[in-house]
């Protein structure tokens, strides 16, 4: 289940009829990594966020990262290695 937004590590932005979403957020789960969901289609401040992060597309999942940095359709190898201290 998410987290709430104070301790998430990651926010994901999604919908519900996203199957990469349905698949990333069991992977997330999978790896113990905290998250915080953001439905677009129920909020539309958030599908804003995702088109600025993705040229104008609204492509989900997309995560958004504590530096404000983004991964779109990532693996969760990708949103590992991004969690990972340097």
């Amino acid at each position: 289940m998410a987290s709430v937004a104070l301790t998430a590590k990651v926010t994901l932005f999604t919908t519900t009829w996203c199957g990469y979403c349905v698949r990333l957020k069991s992977q997330l789960e999978r790896q113990g990594i905290d998250y915080f969901e953001v439905d677009i289609e129920s909020h539309p401040d958030a599908a804003v966020v995702v088109a600025k992060a993705n040229a104008g597309d609204l492509m989900v999942p997309t995560l958004m990262f504590a530096d404000g940095s983004t991964l779109s359709n990532p693996s969760i190898a990708q949103v590992s290695a991004k969690l990972s201290p340097h």
